[in-house]
């Protein structure tokens, strides 16, 4: 059998950290007197802080110097943190620790693949910092995605071939960074939302054993519903 890499995605697959983020982008939008949508954030996930805060200047016509943009993107990064310290294991998603624990009694390599700056942080609070063999976060690439960057160094970092990767992603950007790197992708999310994903699921509820099984095996060609 061919040793398997899976790469997870962070915010809205491991933890939804995505409504802190939403909270954080919400009071910096307003303070510049933007309004800010939860619908709009949608669109921010999976995009780095810097592309984020660029998208939200846009919708509002704002040009600010690069002193004041540098200093909002700190602002925000202060208010999130405030929200994540308070993090604990109650946070991880449903189902995750199931998945996870399916990947170590088969000993296939796991690593982190986030736009997160914050991700070791995280990943210590909810205490599943040493599951991953390895972590491939914003402080570790310069492009975000869909630039398939984050899951190349991802799967150099655990030793396996990008064809024999796996990604775990919610977000639309994430996915076709996943794509675009010739990886199985797999949608966590709305499937109307993800459609570009090979397989989508809700939630890891949704996710059997048999089909975790079944990826063990299966090529990206060949995988054309769970």
């Amino acid at each position: 059998m061919i040793k398997k890499g899976f790469i997870f995605d962070l915010d809205g697959v491991i933890v939804d950290t995505a409504k802190y983020h939403f909270l954080a982008w919400k009071k910096l939008a307003n303070s510049i007197g933007i309004d800010f949508t939860e619908h709009q954030n949608e669109q921010l996930k999976g995009v780095s802080r810097i592309e984020s805060l660029k998208k939200i200047l846009k919708w509002g016509d704002i040009t600010l110097s690069e002193e004041d943009f540098n200093r909002l993107m700190a602002d925000k990064n202060t208010n999130y943190l405030s929200y994540i310290a308070k993090m604990d294991e109650s946070e991880i998603l449903p189902d995750v620790i199931k998945v996870m624990q399916f990947l170590i009694d088969k000993k296939q390599p796991m690593a982190l693949g986030s736009a997160s700056k914050n991700s070791i942080e995280i990943l210590n609070k909810v205490n599943l910092f040493n599951q991953f063999d390895a972590i491939v976060d914003g402080n570790a690439v310069t492009k975000a995605k869909p630039d398939p960057e984050v899951f190349l160094k991802a799967a150099e970092a655990i030793q396996i071939k990008p064809e024999n990767c796996i990604v775990f992603e919610d977000s639309v950007a994430g996915i076709q960074a996943a794509n675009k790197a010739n990886m199985i992708s797999i949608g966590i999310g709305e499937s109307s939302v993800l459609n570009e994903a090979d397989v989508v699921f809700r939630d890891f509820t949704e996710m059997s054993l048999d089909f975790l099984e079944k990826l063990l095996t299966t090529r990206k060609s060949q995988l054309k519903e769970k």
